[in-house]
């Protein structure tokens, strides 16, 4: 079946960074933001990857915000749709998506036609391109390390989407290569054992796992009573 598109206010409501700025979700991606710097100035992080154990746990749009939200502070950043599976950033942000990563990896494209512009100030995006038929190959090889140096030179921080750690090796070559790994959790969804099974195989890979971040998390009443406006 043919994976429907979404529409222009789909798309928005992911983007909660963006479009609901003063939001409490918001404010907790920048909290969020705040620690991962905290973090960097101990270990030099310039490439971080977001990943969850299994799929739909919001890891991908967790990607997004957190991209926008580094680029808020002034961030010239770059978010890699590395999902070459199930890939979804392009969408979110309304951006044609024939030619991004996988294209740079077979080298069919270069890196100005496949790095997009965003609405969002600082923020560039790579969309995955043609999903490819052996995207850990890919991911693994000389390629990929070419491109990952590329990146670098040009960005502050580069930020990658990639499939569960538990379902296919991508995420797992991914953390390898990152400075930095994030375990995106989703309340009610993602289940104990998982998570910690997804977090023992990307330490085996030689992967930083930086910490977890739990999304969908209902708070109560007496926490928006609370909140400082």
């Amino acid at each position: 079946m043919r994976k429907k598109t979404p529409s222009i206010q789909q798309a928005a409501r992911k983007l909660t960074v963006y479009t609901d700025p003063r939001s409490v979700a918001a404010e907790q991606y920048r909290t969020i933001r705040t620690n991962i710097n905290f973090a960097q100035t101990d270990i030099g992080l310039k490439t971080v990857l977001f990943t969850s154990a299994w799929k739909e746990e919001g890891k991908s749009t967790t990607a997004c915000n957190m991209a926008i939200a580094f680029a808020e502070e002034g961030k010239k950043v770059l978010l890699v749709d590395g999902d070459m599976r199930r890939p979804t950033v392009h969408y979110t942000f309304m951006l044609n998506g024939r030619i991004g990563f996988s294209s740079l990896l077979v080298e069919s494209a270069t890196v100005q036609d496949a790095i997009k512009e965003t609405q969002v100030p600082n923020l560039f995006v790579l969309p995955c391109g043609p999903i490819p038929a052996n995207p850990a190959e890919l991911i693994g090889s000389a390629r990929m390390d070419k491109l990952l140096w590329e990146f670098k030179k040009n960005f502050d921080l580069v930020l990658f989407d990639s499939p569960p750690a538990l379902s296919v090796t991508d995420a797992r070559i991914l953390a390898n290569k990152c400075d930095g790994t994030i375990l995106v959790m989703r309340a009610g969804v993602s289940e104990k054992d998982s998570v910690s099974r997804a977090r023992d195989v990307l330490i085996a890979s030689k992967g930083n796992v930086l910490g977890g971040i739990l999304n969908n998390y209902r708070m109560g009443r007496e926490y928006f009573r609370r909140a400082y406006v």
